[in-house]
């Protein structure tokens, strides 16, 4: 089962790059970053944000029917929650790959998904409350989004010269 996982997320990440880099895929990646200056190029913008939605709905519809098959049932309450953990898992992603490359951007999501459930799965092994689950996945997200700057700083500090240095 894992295996076919594995080689689900490796077919939607591998046709998701081949789609962003078709006018299309990249147009709509333009549209994400700056509208206005998309729409000044005469493109339909809000046609590029409803195919957006559409494309991200179906790979969530997707996601869902995977589940249901996989479990056997589904439950409308089983859904709750999950923006927050795929924000999660993107920014997790963003701060594990740290490059804006379209093929790093789509494995550092897949990757940050994958590293996000194995730090909650550890958390609940560890014998905490699954009501404490928030705070957990707060303090991971909390925890990706301020140690990547963290670093970062720390790099510039060991490469500048020290104050006292006359050069």
């Amino acid at each position: 089962m894992l295996i076919l996982a594995a080689a689900a997320a490796a077919v939607a990440g591998i046709a998701l790059y081949m789609f962003f880099r078709t006018n299309i895929g990249t147009a709509m990646r333009a549209t994400g970053d700056n509208a206005q200056m998309v729409r000044a190029l005469g493109a339909n913008v809000d046609g590029y944000i409803i195919m957006g939605l559409a494309l991200s709905n179906s790979l969530v519809a997707l996601s869902g029917a995977l589940l249901a098959q996989y479990q056997g049932f589904a439950d409308a309450q089983m859904g709750i929650g999950m923006i927050v953990w795929g924000l999660a898992s993107v920014i997790i992603g963003e701060a594990l790959t740290g490059s804006r490359t379209l093929g790093l951007t789509i494995m550092g999501a897949i990757m940050g998904s994958i590293l996000f459930r194995l730090l909650v799965a550890i958390a609940l092994r560890w014998g905490l409350n699954p009501n404490d689950l928030k705070l957990i996945t707060a303090f991971f997200v909390f925890a990706a989004l301020v140690l990547p700057g963290f670093f970062a700083r720390l790099n510039r500090r060991e490469k500048l010269p020290p104050p006292d240095c006359h050069v």
